[in-house]
């Protein structure tokens, strides 16, 4: 006789009540209480109290997720629909699918921010664009669906005029601290968007005297509903220098860690204000990635006492050789095909959004379970009440990062008493997941209601391994679907694009993704002619970085896979002398390690030479000559990439052929400039053959 789960008994239960097979109830109960009996005689059990005659526990502030850090949600943005709404409503629609609570977004800063650069609002000093990139618009697009959804920028990296030279946000603490500012008063004119938290500087330094610039000049904007959040780092030094500073610990509202493993420090505890993990999770979104999520979503709480949890990243749109390809709630990287895929994170998610509301308390009841794994309880303060409990196993629950010691989770039995106001609750709803065997997986699924009119307000659960469960007196839980979507695709083996559109609704073009530098839309006033409209690297120095940009600037597109092929592209050097473009195949590398990639680079230079080489660095030289080039003129170059073999044509004539190439096999395409320099790229041409 095997012990079946009690979510096995229920599913099954309910299955038996749907077909009608009440007749025999008397008899199946009675055959029904012998495995019963054995199995509770053989796990052990454990006795959990749920009260609030004592008080509450801290008030929950939401779970939200990052877009950004960096380009993460690059690919989402030329989604055709109805496909680009239905992932954003499984994002954030309330009880859909994650039903977020908080977007984070970055402030972007022209710099390489681990998956590609976002353009700032400020390329240089007298320049204002509200319009560029895709974050105000993800932003508006999570407010349709769920107006009080919490808002929080903050910067990476950091236009390079901000430094006066240096690599250095804080040279001119007034001039950085305006910066910010006007990206939160330009949100709300241009977009109608309240920024509700700011924060620092992402995982890097922060300056107590700039923080305190900071708050002042919001509060001399009349911003003083926008708190700030500090340091999106560790818990120290920030924590420390708060208690040390009367002046700091005013000023600052929220502590926010990084990937704290679910613990937090005394001095954290000691400034008696909010901690949060502001970034967490960053794992891929298989079944251990959703372990790993279910996990910290309490344990943060139980551990740590952060009421807030925020994930990196809300969706993959992005390449997947990137670094940290799929570490997205879901996955949407497939823009031309439509495809995408609703993965185990949204629907661990929703078994803590769906069912609190920031504003909820949790209460002082939560704690571990005697067998492993955790339990949670929150309520509004008006009756209702949710019970998030979890068992999620050392083994299937690993987040990337910080090293997780072990720990044993086993079969058990676990009995929740509901006391104080809660004693009275007669119903509670039923929300199951099971991650791992196909034949035992689900996600999300509501089970029968359970009664507690009889059992004095107690019921038992039993647990297994890798199990969610959430029992809840709300009944707005759903589990949202659409058809499914369309079905994955190889990018387009033939691809093109002339970039002529004159009122673009996103300031860079489809597919193309930023890896360092800038490439925009762009119309050429003077240019009447087959060059009107063009994509344009705008950047003119290197930014404030965050990462390791690479010294030239350069956008990747298309199929990682891609080996044999010719790319062909108009280019225009704007930069007399000193200038040089290129176009590329077979790049191998991405995001943060763009310094290093290899491929097949033909550059061309205003200095009328050209140069083949094997990296984006220009250290390996396949061949370099002479070139009738200059600036200010367009040219077309082609590169052809056939097995080991290279071959380049300057205006339809072979420049040079036959070079041997052995390394890399294959990569995507890119173009890009020889240094931050203004420079020109129209009619881009690609036709791959894998």
């Amino acid at each position: 006789m095997t012990c079946h789960t009690m979510a096995e008994r229920l599913i099954q239960a309910s299955w038996q009540r749907r077909a009608k097979a009440m007749t025999a109830a008397a008899g199946l109960a009675g055959q029904a209480a012998v495995p019963l009996l054995l199995c509770a005689l053989l796990a052990p059990s454990g006795a959990y109290v749920l009260d609030d005659s004592e008080g509450l526990g801290r008030e929950f502030d939401g779970i939200g997720a990052v877009s950004g850090g960096g380009a993460t949600s690059r690919l989402l943005v030329n989604y055709p629909e109805p496909y680009r709404s239905e992932i954003l409503d499984y994002l954030f629609k309330p009880n859909f699918g994650a039903s977020l609570h908080i977007l984070k977004v970055e402030i972007g800063g022209d710099g390489q921010t681990t998956d590609g650069t976002e353009p700032s609002h400020m390329h240089y000093a007298l320049d204002e664009n509200y319009f560029r990139g895709y974050e105000w618009w993800l932003m508006k697009e999570a407010k349709k669906r769920n107006p009080n959804i919490t808002l929080i920028g903050l910067p990476w990296s950091f236009p390079g005029w901000l430094g006066k030279g240096f690599n250095w946000p804080y040279v001119n603490l007034q001039l950085t601290a305006y910066y910010i500012v006007t990206w939160i008063v330009g949100s709300k004119h241009y977009h109608d968007l309240d920024i509700d938290y700011i924060g620092i500087w992402n995982e890097r330094a922060f300056d107590i005297n700039y923080i305190k610039v900071l708050r002042r000049m919001l509060n001399h904007q009349g911003l003083q509903h926008v708190k700030i959040i500090a340091s999106d780092n560790l818990w120290e030094p920030i924590s420390a220098s708060m208690l040390l500073d009367p002046e700091l610990l005013k000023v600052i509202d929220v502590i926010g860690a990084h990937y704290p493993g679910t613990l937090t420090v005394k001095d954290a505890r000691l400034t008696k204000k909010k901690l949060w993990s502001s970034e967490d999770f960053s794992t891929v979104n298989s079944d251990m990635g959703a372990g790993c999520w279910g996990r910290i979503l309490n344990q943060n709480y139980v551990n740590g006492y952060m009421t807030s949890t925020i994930a990196w990243n809300l969706v993959a749109s992005y390449y997947q050789q990137l670094p940290y390809g799929r570490c997205g709630l879901m996955t949407a990287q497939e823009p031309w095909s439509g495809h995408y895929v609703v993965e185990a994170p949204i629907w661990v998610s929703a078994h803590t959004t769906q069912f609190t509301q920031p504003g909820w308390y949790y209460l002082k009841t939560v704690g571990h379970l005697e067998r492993g794994g955790s339990y949670v309880a929150l309520t509004d303060g008006l009756g209702n009440l949710t019970v998030i409990v979890e068992t999620m196993s050392y083994k299937h629950s690993k987040c990337i990062r910080p090293l997780l010691p072990y720990f044993n989770v086993s079969h058990q039995f676990a009995t929740f008493d509901l006391k104080g106001s809660f004693s009275q609750i007669q119903e509670l709803q039923v929300w199951y997941t099971k991650l791992g065997k196909p034949s035992e997986r689900f996600l999300f699924k509501q089970l029968d209601s359970l009664w507690l009119l009889d059992s004095g307000g107690s019921f038992t659960l039993e647990l297994q391994e890798d199990e969610l469960f959430t029992l809840t007196t709300l009944t707005s839980g759903r589990k949202g679907s659409f058809p499914p979507p369309p079905k994955s695709q190889r990018f387009p083996s033939v691809y093109e694009d002339n970039f002529n559109i004159d009122y673009p609704f996103f300031s860079e073009a489809p597919n193309f993704a930023d890896q360092t530098g800038v490439f925009e839309y762009y119309v050429n006033m003077e240019d009447p002619g087959d060059h009107r409209f063009t994509l344009r690297q705008v950047l003119n120095q290197r930014p404030i970085t965050w990462a390791a940009d690479a010294f030239n600037t350069i956008s990747v597109i298309g199929d990682y896979s891609w080996s044999n092929l010719t790319i062909k592209c108009d280019v225009y050097i704007e930069t007399p002398e000193k200038g040089g473009v290129f176009i590329a195949g077979r790049v191998n590398k991405g995001g943060i390690l763009i310094r290093s990639a290899r491929g097949i680079f033909f550059w061309i230079f205003a200095n009328g030479t050209y140069r083949v080489t094997g990296d984006l660095a220009g250290w390996i030289i396949y061949s370099l000559g002479h070139a009738d080039v200059t600036a200010k003129k367009w040219y077309t170059l082609t590169l052809t990439l056939n097995g080991r073999f290279s071959s380049g044509k300057l205006n339809g004539k072979t420049l040079w052929k036959n070079i041997s190439v052995n390394f890399p096999e294959n990569g995507w395409a890119a173009i890009g400039t020889h240094s931050f320099e203004f420079a020109q790229f129209d009619n881009f041409r690609v036709e791959a053959s894998h």
